[in-house]
This record gives structure tokens, sequence and C-alpha cells, in this order.
């Protein structure tokens, strides 16, 4: 066993490595590419006709349930 500076050391280094690996990689820049890129793929942009293929179905499919209900 070593003497209370060489304790006081290794707890510094315990300490101190975790905490420094966290400020190193959890910088922004080195992820935010990546993270942009992926939001990208699992939510592409929306486009215009695809907007208004969706609202067509919607107001399909309102007005087979009013007939459904009507024929009721």
């Amino acid at each position: 066993m070593g003497n209370w500076k060489l304790e006081v050391g290794r707890m510094a280094m315990y300490t101190s490595f975790p905490v420094g690996l966290f400020f190193f990689f959890n910088q922004p820049t080195y992820f935010e590419e990546w993270v942009t890129n992926t939001k990208r793929q699992i939510f592409p942009p929306e486009n215009i006709k695809d907007r208004e293929a969706i609202q067509q179905l919607i107001k399909d499919m309102r007005k087979k349930q009013m007939e459904a209900l009507e024929k009721e």
C-alpha cells in the first residue's frame, strides 16, 4: 500500500478520467451531423404531393364513415 499521496492521486485519476471522457465525447460538434442525418432518414421532409395525398385519403375515409353511419 502507498501513502496518502498515492491514494489522493489514484482518487483524482478515478474521478477525472470519466469526467474528461464525458466532456470530450459530449461535444455537439462530434455528433451533430450524425444526429441530423439520422433524423432526416427517419423523418424525411414533407413533400407537397404526399401531403395532398394524405389529405385526400383522410377525406375519403371520412366520407366512407359518414356513408356507413347514414346506412345504419
